[in-house]
């Protein structure tokens, strides 16, 4: 009974809409989709590019789980006591580098995306454009974000720093050698970051006016009210 309900204020919200006293285009609502996608990105690169931006957040990078047993034998040697915190702290200094570079890169993808069903992303979850947009720009966007990540990652010395120590692990007598990589931890760690404040601001556009801080925001998102 209840999904009939929920299916019926759907179709009634999508009549609204479609015929409404200002009916909208299925390119308008792309275009609103994706001015609000623009201003999620612009906000999570401002707040995490900020001094601290991934590391003093819910955003915050932990260590990867394969670098935990590293980790946990080195506190013991000389000159590695400090080696988790000194780590944490370099990857998310690195992942607040890279965000200020995330700005082009997002838009892009945001530009070349095509909504095939934008009445129904518009129609659905408060999230609906930022999961549409991660599940068909995250692999690229991971591509084309590595060198980022990864020139970041040498500007605090993190690989550097990280390759001392597995080198360090890897001669205690009877461990595995092991070779894990930051790369990809902080990649997309960093990415899942910036997603996730962006469907931060697709929520606050959907669900508060005073977000709407464009005619056609107003236009698109007002339509849901």
């Amino acid at each position: 009974m209840n999904a009939q309900i929920n299916l019926s204020k759907l179709v009634d919200k999508g009549k609204k809409v479609l015929a409404g006293e200002n009916p909208l285009s299925k390119d308008e609502v792309a275009n609103g989709l994706k001015e609000a996608l623009d201003n999620g990105i612009e906000e999570a690169v401002s707040k995490l590019s900020a001094e601290d931006g991934y590391l003093a957040s819910a955003y915050k990078i932990q260590i990867p789980e394969e670098a935990q047993k590293v980790i946990g034998k080195l506190k013991m040697v000389p000159g590695f006591e400090n080696i988790e915190q000194e780590l944490i702290l370099k990857m998310n200094k690195a992942a607040e580098l890279a965000a200020k570079k995330a700005t082009p890169i997002f838009v892009d993808a945001v530009k070349s995306i095509s909504f095939d069903d934008a009445m129904n992303i518009l129609q659905g979850e408060d999230d609906a454009a930022t999961v549409y947009l991660k599940g068909k720009s995250k692999q690229s966007l991971y591509k084309e974000f590595m060198p980022v990540i990864v020139s970041a990652l040498d500007e605090v010395n993190a690989r550097t720093y990280w390759k001392t120590a597995v080198d360090a692990y890897n001669k205690i007598p009877f461990v595995k050698k092991v070779n894990p990589e930051l790369d990809d931890h902080v990649n997309n760690k960093a990415l899942d970051g910036l997603f996730s404040l962006i469907a931060v601001k697709e929520e606050g556009i959907r669900n508060d006016i005073d977000q709407r801080s464009s005619d056609l925001l107003k236009k698109v998102f007002g339509q849901q009210d």
